[in-house]
């Protein structure tokens, strides 16, 4: 393990390794908390970058992984986990749920694996990029290796 690494980042990168994931996190000088500057900072478009969004699901911690290029539609959403509320989860709630903190949540590495949902617009880019445990880390995955890496359901998640 690399003890340059911020811990989160480590362990992001151990269980990327661990499951022959293709990419390695890559670390910027400055945060990129949001899709628009991780896009830019990497060059690649917006809609490749995949923002992991964890949202309550009636009290249960649930991960969206949604292309930069969308907003989450809660209702569809909701039906699509069959649950009776959904909500955009509070910073506390997130890092109680994955241990990272909001703007640097990766699809990985949580103390329990999240029912996920991935976005299948992410599918039309050969690369995507997803958050690394902390604000200023991403990773290079693909669509596929994020359904495996996450056991997570492709869907139609945004509008």
């Amino acid at each position: 393990m690399d003890t340059t690494l911020h811990p989160n980042v480590a362990h992001v990168a151990d269980v990327l390794a661990a499951h022959g994931a293709i990419g390695r996190p890559h670390v910027f000088t400055e945060p990129v908390p949001t899709a628009a500057a991780a896009a830019e900072q990497l060059g690649v478009a917006v809609g490749a970058i995949a923002n992991s969004l964890i949202f309550d699901a009636d009290g249960e911690a649930v991960l969206i992984l949604a292309s930069g290029a969308h907003r989450v539609d809660i209702t569809r959403c909701a039906t699509l986990l069959g649950v009776t509320s959904l909500r955009r989860a509070k910073p506390e709630f997130v890092r109680d749920a994955t241990g990272q903190r909001v703007g640097g949540v990766a699809p990985v590495g949580h103390p329990t694996r999240l029912r996920t949902l991935v976005d299948v617009w992410l599918r039309q880019y050969p690369e995507v990029w997803c958050g690394a445990g902390e604000p200023s880390a991403v990773f290079p995955t693909s669509f596929d290796e994020l359904l495996r890496l996450t056991n997570g359901i492709p869907a139609e998640v945004g509008d």
